[in-house]
C-alpha cells in the first residue's frame, strides 16, 4: 500500500510536466501562426475598412468621383502606364525559376548484394590490408548502421578481387547509363532535348572524361554544354543519382518540384579544413582517402556557417523573432538564457541528410533537434544502400516518395558535404502530390519492409 502511494505522486509529476509541454507546444504553434500570418491579417483588416467606406458611398460621391476621373485623365494614364511600367520591370529582372522535371536513383543488380561478413572477407582478400586494419574495420562496421542487403562492386566481388580501370570504367557506365536510361523513361525525354550536362564524380577520372562518355553512348546534339566535376567530394559509392533539370515555365505542369533556396559554403581558405578529407598515395604505392581526426568539428563548423545564413531565408518569422528576443536578451541585458535552436520543423516537411555515416546523422540530429521520422529517409538509406555519398540524398527523396509523404506545397532540405570542406544546402517546394503508385524508384518493390530496427551495436 505505502508502494502504491509512493509511486502515485510520481505519476502524477510526469502527467503534469506532459500536460504543461503540450500547453508550451500549442502556445508555440498559436505564435507561429499569428506572427506568419500577420501580414495576411492586416491586409485582410484593411480591405474590410476601405470596403465598408465603399460601401457607404451614396450615388452622388459616385458621380462626383467619375467626374473627378474624367476631367483628370491625363493623370490617371500617367499613374496606369507607371504601374505597368514597374510590372515589366519585375518581370524582366527577377531571377529565372528553376525546377526539376523528375530524378532517377540507381539500384545494382542482386549478385552486387553483400552482407557485412562478406565484405569483411572480401576485404582480407584483397591483401593490402593487416589485420589490425581488419579489426578496425570490423569494428567500424558492426557500429555503422549498415545493414545486409547493401552493394560491392563487381570487381571486388570476385575472387581474387580485380579492381582495374577496365572494371572501374565498367561499373562507372553501368551506375551513370542505368540511372539515366531510368529517367529517360520516367521524363519521356530525348536525349536530342538536353542542353547541358554535368557529370560529378569525386576520384574516377578516365580519359575520356565520365561526361563524353555520356555523350558518345546518347549521341547527344553538338550545341550542348557538357561539364565534368571531379575532386569535388563526396560522390563515391556504388550509387548513382540523376537529377534532371528545367527552367521552362511553360512546362511548369510536369515538374515535381521547384528550387526555392540554394546555398554553398566552401571552408577550403582555412588549412585545417582543406586537409581533413585528402586522397593519398601510401608507402605501398596504393592510392587511398585519408579522413582527419578534426573531420566532425570540420563539418559542425561548415554546417553551422551555411545554416547562419540559410535560416533567415527559410525560417518563419515567428522563429526569427524569437532568435532576435534571445540574442538582444544574451548581448545586450547579459540575460544568463540557453541558446535558441531554431525550429526547423516550421521551415521543412522533410530533411535529406548526407549520409557520410552514422555519428554524422547523429549529430545533425542532435543539433537541429529532429525526431526520428524526420531522419527515417536518411538512416533507412544508409541501412539499405550504405554510404552513398552525395548521391544519397536522392535515395532518400525517393524513399520518402515511396512513403506517399510529398504533398503539394511541401518543402525538402537537401543537406551535403563534401572534402574542401564544403557544405551545401538546396531547398524544394513541391508542387504536386507524389503518389507512390505512380512512381518507379529503388524503394518501391520493397517500402513495406520498411523502416525497420537499427541497433547501435551489431556484431559480425
Amino acid at each position: 500500500m505505502s508502494e502504491s502511494n509512493a509511486i502515485s505522486p510520481l505519476i502524477k509529476s510526469k502527467l503534469s510536466d506532459i500536460k504543461q509541454s503540450l500547453k508550451l507546444n500549442y502556445v508555440k504553434l498559436g505564435y507561429h501562426y499569428l506572427i506568419t500570418h500577420a501580414m495576411l491579417l492586416f491586409l485582410s483588416l484593411i480591405v474590410v475598412i476601405i470596403a465598408t467606406h465603399i460601401f457607404t458611398f451614396s450615388l452622388q460621391d459616385l458621380h462626383d468621383l467619375w467626374h473627378y476621373l474624367r476631367y483628370n485623365l491625363v493623370y490617371v494614364v500617367i499613374c496606369l502606364a507607371f504601374l505597368v511600367f514597374l510590372l515589366i520591370v519585375y518581370f524582366v529582372t527577377r531571377a529565372q525559376s528553376i525546377y526539376l522535371v523528375d530524378f532517377a536513383s540507381y539500384k545494382p543488380k542482386d549478385v552486387c548484394k553483400c552482407t557485412r561478413q562478406r565484405f569483411m572477407e572480401l576485404s582480407s582478400f584483397i591483401g593490402t590490408f593487416n589485420e589490425q586494419s581488419l579489426e578496425f574495420q570490423r569494428k567500424i562496421m558492426e557500429r555503422s548502421g549498415i545493414g545486409e542487403s547493401t552493394y560491392v562492386p563487381e570487381a571486388l566481388m570476385r575472387i581474387p578481387p580485380n579492381p582495374s580501370l577496365a572494371e572501374a570504367r565498367k561499373e562507372a557506365e553501368a551506375v551513370m547509363f542505368g540511372a539515366i536510361d531510368e529517367l529517360f523513361e520516367k521524363t519521356k525525354v530525348k536525349p536530342k532535348d538536353i542542353g547541358i550536362v554535368i557529370v560529378n564524380c569525386s576520384l574516377f577520372n578516365p580519359a575520356s572524361s565520365l561526361a563524353s562518355m555520356v555523350v558518345n553512348h546518347y549521341k547527344l546534339p553538338k550545341n550542348f554544354l557538357s561539364f565534368n566535376l571531379i575532386g569535388m567530394g563526396c560522390s563515391a559509392g556504388n550509387g548513382r543519382g540523376c537529377i534532371l533539370l528545367s527552367s521552362r515555365r511553360w512546362d511548369r505542369r510536369r515538374f515535381k518540384y521547384q528550387l526555392l533556396h540554394i546555398f554553398r559554403t566552401n571552408k577550403a581558405a582555412n588549412d585545417k579544413c582543406f586537409s581533413c578529407v585528402t586522397q593519398n598515395a601510401y608507402s605501398t604505392g596504393m592510392l587511398g582517402v585519408s579522413l582527419s581526426k578534426d573531420l566532425m568539428a570540420v563539418a559542425g563548423d561548415a554546417l553551422k556557417t551555411n545554416i547562419r545564413t540559410l535560416g533567415p531565408l527559410v525560417l518563419p518569422m515567428s522563429e526569427q523573432l524569437l532568435f532576435f528576443g534571445t540574442l538582444v536578451g544574451k548581448k545586450l541585458f547579459k540575460m544568463k538564457v540557453k541558446p535558441l535552436i531554431p525550429d526547423f520543423t516550421l521551415a521543412f516537411n522533410h530533411f535529406c541528410i548526407h549520409v557520410g555515416g552514422r555519428v554524422v546523422l547523429d549529430e545533425i540530429q542532435k543539433n537541429l533537434q529532429l525526431t526520428y521520422w524526420h531522419m527515417e529517409p536518411s538512416r533507412m538509406t544508409l541501412y539499405r544502400f550504405g554510404n552513398t555519398s552525395s548521391s544519397s540524398l536522392w535515395y532518400e527523396l525517393a524513399y520518402t516518395e515511396a512513403n506517399g509523404r510529398i504533398k503539394k506545397s511541401h518543402r525538402v532540405w537537401q543537406i551535403a558535404f563534401g572534402s574542401g570542406f564544403k557544405c551545401n544546402s538546396a531547398v524544394w517546394k513541391a508542387l504536386r502530390k507524389v503518389n507512390p503508385e505512380k512512381e518507379k524508384n529503388p524503394w518501391i518493390d520493397e517500402i513495406d519492409q520498411f523502416p525497420v530496427d537499427v541497433p547501435e551495436f551489431s556484431a559480425i
